[in-house]
């Protein structure tokens, strides 16, 4: 009896969780093309990936570098 109790909390939570993740929508990212230098500072990858049709922009990786990010949907 535990068991099947189990199985069905389990099933519930990825039902749940697969539901979330599809209202939250898919977030599709890509290096800016045109950011030149160390990406230090967030709201000027931000600005460039704004001006490159994203939605928004943030510093990644050891090498700092610019990605932008916007909706996938």
């Amino acid at each position: 009896m535990k068991t099947n109790n189990l199985l069905a909390l389990i099933l519930l939570f990825l039902v749940i969780s697969m539901a979330s993740q599809k209202a939250m929508g898919r977030k599709c990212e890509s290096q800016s093309s045109t950011f030149r230098g160390l990406c230090l500072k967030y709201s000027n990858c931000r600005q460039v990936c704004i001006s490159e049709g994203f939605t928004d922009g943030e510093c990644k990786g050891f090498r700092r570098r610019c990605y932008c990010s916007k909706s996938c949907d």
